[in-house]
């Protein structure tokens, strides 16, 4: 399906369910991806998502990101779930999890900033797995840790 002729919401959820296999839904006129038990999210600030992205990417475990102008979402899979420790320290480094049952809004245009204020930094891909959620937490712990030194 070329991405140039889509034009209507419903365009775009059959695009990422076929292209990416992205398990999304139309919500309020919107391109809505369930965060699930196979699908994570986390959030980061721009200046340490970016950090955490270079650092995934030299590790070959990058994924697909999402940029709006204050936080970037990376998709994650699920493959535990962090206690309360090291919850506390992501919420000192302003990193969220959203809990599964709650959704993120994805892009309905090929442009830097579409109607939803977002675009794609690094695209899904079909077949490419997605990295683990331990692996971007305990990276975006570790950038944290590096720029407090």
């Amino acid at each position: 399906m070329n991405a140039d002729r889509l034009r209507t919401v419903e365009d775009w959820v059959s695009h990422y369910r076929y292209e990416f296999g992205l398990p999304v839904i139309e919500r309020g006129g919107f391109v809505m991806l369930p965060v699930t038990a196979q699908i994570g999210v986390v959030q980061l600030p721009v200046a340490r998502a970016e950090m955490v992205r270079g650092a995934l990417q030299q590790r070959c475990c990058g994924g697909p990101t999402l940029a709006r102008q204050i936080r970037w979402s990376f998709l994650a899979e699920p493959d535990s779930r962090p206690g309360e420790q090291i919850m506390a320290a992501l919420n000192r480094l302003d990193v969220g999890i959203p809990a599964v049952g709650s959704a993120v809004m994805l892009p309905t245009g090929l442009g830097r900033w579409t109607r939803e204020g977002c675009h794609w930094v690094t695209p899904p891909a079909r077949d490419s797995e997605l990295p683990p959620l331990s692996a971007i937490i305990t990276t975006a712990l570790a950038v944290g840790a590096e720029s407090e030194d």
